[in-house]
């Protein structure tokens, strides 16, 4: 078919890498208890930190570690609150989701002095690697190669987490905060460090995240551009149960869905149709998770009898 070829599954591994990279942030912090609905939040303050940082050092690998900074710290704000102070990880998820969408239209005209978009023409953004010899290979080069290097270390970092999860000691006990943090505690494992282990390793993945979206996709920035990228971040790894396996099928089912409605837009079809069908698979994706946690209680209760 014409519409499915190299270029759209070029598009979906770059458009996979956000969500990803997200993803796996908010499943690190399934993984020690915590439900981090404020991916959203932090992938936008990466994406305007990564603009930021760009346009005043000249330097895209100062940019990125900018977002990624930047994010941290707002990432470090929602741990204290929620693991120090013991307030709502859900409100305060949303809190920050609000913050961050009201600092960078703020930081917009405060710094750019510009309102809804900033551009320079002048701004680099991430350059793309080509691989050797798989450049060359018909059909896998144009899908596989000429990529930011940000897209190929989200897949990395997925295999890398897989292994830190259920390879290492420090893995183990970041699954045992998970499981139950009182046990966890009484065996003498300092769970809240833990906790804020996995915070900020969230937040450095979601700067990330935002790095690749502002300089790696479009080289600008717009308000709320993340356009909801975060919640589906948050559905994919929900989707893939918190394992990083899972979590790369289920990020690339929503990245191919995004590159997709990019793709029937050139064939004369509503732009408001093709904008929300990654959110139509989104609440689809919803439904089978509903039916996976009925199923998988009723062979609890089963199990129990």
């Amino acid at each position: 078919m014409e519409w499915f070829d190299a270029a759209l599954l070029s598009s979906t591994i770059r458009m996979v890498a956000p969500i990803l990279l997200a993803a796996l942030g908010g499943a690190i912090c399934a993984r020690v208890g915590i439900f981090n609905v404020g991916l959203e939040g932090l992938i936008l303050i990466g994406a305007f930190s990564a603009i930021v940082g760009n346009y005043f050092t000249g330097s895209v690998f100062l940019a990125v570690c900018f977002a990624a900074g930047v994010s941290m710290i707002f990432s470090l704000l929602f741990g204290y609150l929620s693991i120090h102070l013991q307030a709502n990880a859900i409100v305060v998820g949303l809190g920050i989701n609000f913050l961050a969408l009201g600092l960078t239209t703020f930081g917009l005209r405060a710094i750019f002095d510009v309102k809804g978009a900033f551009y320079d023409k002048d701004m680099t953004g991430l350059p793309k690697i080509d691989i050797p010899l798989v450049k060359d290979i018909p059909f896998l080069g144009e899908v596989l190669s000429g990529h930011s290097a940000l897209v190929y270390l989200s897949f990395i970092l997925a295999i890398l987490l897989f292994f830190f999860l259920y390879r290492t000691v420090m893995g183990f006990r970041v699954l045992a905060v998970g499981m139950n943090k009182v046990a966890a505690n009484s065996i003498g494992l300092k769970t809240n460090s833990l906790q804020y282990l996995a915070v900020l390793m969230c937040g450095i993945l979601c700067g990330m995240a935002g790095a690749q979206l502002s300089l790696g996709q479009v080289t600008m920035f717009t308000e709320g551009m993340t356009a909801g990228r975060g919640f589906i971040a948050l559905v994919a790894t929900m989707l893939g149960q918190s394992h990083p396996i899972g979590i790369i099928g289920s990020s690339f089912l929503f990245g191919l869905m995004d590159a997709l409605s990019v793709r029937l837009q050139g064939f004369s079809m509503p732009t408001q149709f093709t904008a929300m069908l990654p959110y139509v698979i989104t609440i689809i994706a919803m439904f089978f998770l509903k039916d996976r946690g009925a199923a998988s209680q009723m062979s609890e209760q089963q199990s129990s009898r």
